[in-house]
């Protein structure tokens, strides 16, 4: 069994763009989703660096739950916090809590958890590996 830290780790800061918005001139959920899908990621391999396991490289597989709490604005500096949930002999599970601050305080503007599988480099053919030995 492997043991990785739990605590929250900021994996991504981003300042959100003009050129993100939706129709309603607040960012884009797949513009989110692709930031989501990037921090989890991020956040997955830091964790396993920190618990002494080689990189391997890492897919995203799932994302379950995705809560678009409150818009995100153009000019919103946001930051993606991760904290491991699971691990299996595979795969791995994140929490992903998308922030900013406003008013002076952190609020919290979507949440997801998303699954990465590690797998093999090989181009034609991803086939799943052990995360550790």
């Amino acid at each position: 069994m492997i043991t990785v830290p739990t605590e929250p780790h900021l994996a991504l800061k981003a300042l959100m763009m003009p050129r993100d918005t939706n129709q309603h001139g607040t960012i884009f959920g797949g513009v989110v989703l692709s930031y989501i899908d990037q921090a989890g990621a991020v956040g997955a391999l830091y964790a396993l660096q920190l618990a002494g396991h080689n990189e391997k490289p890492l897919v995203s597989v799932a994302m379950d739950r995705v809560e678009f709490l409150k818009p995100i604005h153009v000019g919103d500096v946001v930051s993606f916090m991760t904290r491991v949930m699971a691990v299996g002999r595979t795969s791995i599970t994140v929490e992903v809590i998308v922030q900013s601050v406003r008013k002076g305080k952190p609020e919290e503007l979507t949440r997801a958890m998303v699954t990465y599988v590690a797998v093999t480099r090989n181009e034609a053919e991803q086939t799943p590996v052990k995360l550790y030995d």
